[in-house]
């Protein structure tokens, strides 16, 4: 424990607090977060302490000049992966990371203000997302060479594709998670949030599942109802991770001739599925509940085919119009 100075309204006194660690830990603690978001959330916040450990600034003495300082830092920042500074988006993801944990210390009181409320945050497009997308065709042509590489990867790529789950939606699912639901076969998982889901499996969906699941039983000379555990194993028998799909995806966007293979993530899917499914005339709302959006506004981000003029309701409007005999 090491003594920092705490306003009160009797002054300023010396209190025992934490390490930084445990601050954060009980604060991912109180959250309901997936995995990936929680460790998402734990770099930041290590790499914000770093911050002020290098410009000697104390995080619980920091004001929203210091988060300015650090914001335009990341801002210049170039990821290793793209070679590309980091977006507007991923930064405003880091410092709203970093409001919600001093949010937690200032219902802690161990602060006197959340120095990241007053900082000077990027302007985000909430009305975008730069995710790169896929056509149906592209989709198509992944699903193709998926067919032909692994029953495996076909299936993972077709619960990607086909019903627009996360990857660490997909790569959590285990055996129990697969079932019938009056006539339909489904899948069931947590989602964002910690929220349980279930989902529909469509035929060519449930095919390349059952395909897969009756090869890994094959190999392992068991009956399909036997099998158990995560859905997608390895060779050595582990559940398959987010970053193995990652690779996947790319590899097979370069096997089937995308253009834009090295941009491409299991995300990418996720945005394919909802643009197809309201070119196809679903209805925002469904698709807005099968990805599992609190939010309309975050569902329309995905539908790249929005702004299509044939989608106009003007046009609607004039078909019902001519229906009624009206001028």
């Amino acid at each position: 424990m090491e003594l920092i100075p705490r306003p009160t309204t009797a002054g300023t006194v010396a209190v025992p607090i934490p390490d930084y660690a445990d601050f954060t830990e009980a604060w991912l603690a109180n959250r309901r977060l997936s995995d990936h978001t929680r460790e998402a959330y734990r770099r930041d916040v290590a790499a914000f302490l770093a911050w002020c450990t290098e410009h000697g600034v104390e995080p619980l003495q920091a004001r929203f000049t210091h988060v300015n300082e650090y914001a335009r830092a990341l801002e210049s920042t170039v990821d290793p992966r793209s070679g590309r500074t980091l977006a507007p988006t991923t930064v405003a993801r880091k410092l709203s990371g970093l409001s919600s944990w001093y949010d937690f210390l200032l219902k802690l009181q161990v602060v006197a203000a959340n120095p990241v409320g007053g900082a000077d945050r990027p302007s985000v497009d909430r009305d975008h997302s730069a995710t790169v997308g896929m056509s149906p065709a592209e989709v198509d042509a992944m699903l193709r060479a998926a067919a032909t590489d692994s029953a495996r990867h076909h299936a993972i790529i077709a619960l990607l594709a086909d019903l627009g789950l996360r990857v660490g939606e997909v790569c959590k699912l285990v055996i129990d998670d697969l079932g019938h639901e009056r006539g339909h076969r489904t899948v069931r998982f947590v989602g964002k949030g910690g929220k349980p889901r279930r989902r529909a499996l469509a035929p060519g969906t449930a095919a390349a599942l059952d395909h897969y699941l009756a090869e890994r039983a094959r190999i392992a000379g068991v009956a399909v109802d036997d099998l158990s555990g995560p859905v997608f194993v390895t060779q050595a028998g582990t559940a398959v991770d987010r970053h193995a799909v990652f690779r996947l995806v790319r590899r097979l966007a370069e096997k089937a001739g995308i253009a834009s293979a090295d941009r491409l993530s299991p995300h990418s899917l996720r945005h394919a599925f909802a643009t197809t499914a309201r070119s196809e005339g679903v209805p925002l709302e469904d698709v807005q509940d099968a990805m599992g959006h609190a939010d309309p506004r975050t569902t329309r981000r995905y539908d790249r085919d929005r702004h299509n003029l044939d989608r106009d309701p003007s046009y609607a409007i004039w078909a019902a119009r001519a229906r009624r005999g009206s001028p």
